[in-house]
């Protein structure tokens, strides 16, 4: 360290004062929350927000499946105009696009429900998970 210079005193230092820092009291009584059904029931804002999320996750779900099922019944007859070659052929002497219509069109609505049901089920699954969680 070096001397000070030419008879000028150092300033003096402030004291410093330790702080004792705790964490939160854990032996105080806590207030249980409510579960999230009877927050649902009573309609509280965190029951709506609950209800409100599994409405819109099933609500995305219908549109996507009604979106599907739109496109592949509103593409087939515009598929047919677009390509006017596709209109001539008869297999088994019936025109491609009643066997189309007839053919295809129902499986493929049988497949869209079935993918529904599966997935709502699942959404509400993970709804029921959810709101019974231990807080």
């Amino acid at each position: 360290m070096s001397p000070p210079i030419s008879g000028a005193d150092p300033a003096p230092v402030p004291e410093r004062r330790r702080v004792l820092v705790t964490g939160p009291r854990t032996r105080a009584a806590r207030r249980p929350r409510p579960p999230v059904t009877q927050e649902i029931d009573e309609q509280t804002g965190l029951g709506e927000a609950y209800m409100r999320s599994l409405m819109r996750a099933q609500l995305r779900l219908a549109l996507l499946v009604c979106a599907t099922v739109g496109a592949g019944i509103g593409g087939l007859p515009l598929l047919f105009v677009l390509v006017p070659r596709l209109r001539e052929p008869t297999p088994l002497g019936i025109p491609l696009a009643w066997l189309l219509l007839a053919g295809l069109i129902y499986p493929a609505f049988v497949a869209c429900g079935w993918w529904y049901v599966r997935h709502a089920e699942r959404n509400e699954r993970d709804f029921a998970d959810l709101v019974d969680r231990p807080s």
